[in-house]
C-alpha cells in the first residue's frame, strides 16, 4: 500500500511507481514540473479523481476558469490557498485507505 510519505518519497526517482493510478500518476509528474505529461495523463479521464487533478493543474497553469468547470466536475469546491498544500490534500484523498473520496 502506498502512503503519502512513500508517495513523496518516489519523487526523487526517475519515472512515477509502474502501478499508479493515471491521477496520481499525473500528481507525481506535476509535482516534478512536467505539466503537459501530468495533463495528458487525465485529460480524457472522466472520473471524478481525474477532474479533481485536472482541475488543480489547470489552477497551476493560472485558468482558473477550466479549472472552475472541473472542480465542479470532481464535486469539489475550487481551491483558494497554495498550490502545495491543494496537492498534498489531493494526494492523501486519493491514498485514503478509508476512500473517503
Amino acid at each position: 500500500m502506498v502512503t503519502p510519505a512513500t508517495f513523496q518519497g518516489t519523487l526523487s526517482d526517475a519515472a512515477p511507481p509502474a502501478a499508479l493510478a493515471p491521477p496520481l500518476a499525473a500528481l507525481w509528474w506535476a509535482k516534478k514540473g512536467d505539466w503537459d505529461k501530468a495533463h495528458r495523463l487525465v485529460m480524457d479521464d472522466a472520473g471524478t479523481h481525474a477532474a479533481w487533478v485536472h482541475a488543480y493543474l489547470h489552477r497551476v497553469e493560472g485558468d482558473l476558469g477550466n479549472a472552475q468547470y472541473w472542480y465542479a466536475r470532481a464535486g469539489q469546491l475550487p481551491a483558494r490557498g497554495a498550490l502545495d498544500v491543494e496537492w498534498t490534500e489531493i494526494v492523501e484523498a486519493l491514498l485514503a485507505p478509508d476512500g473517503r473520496f
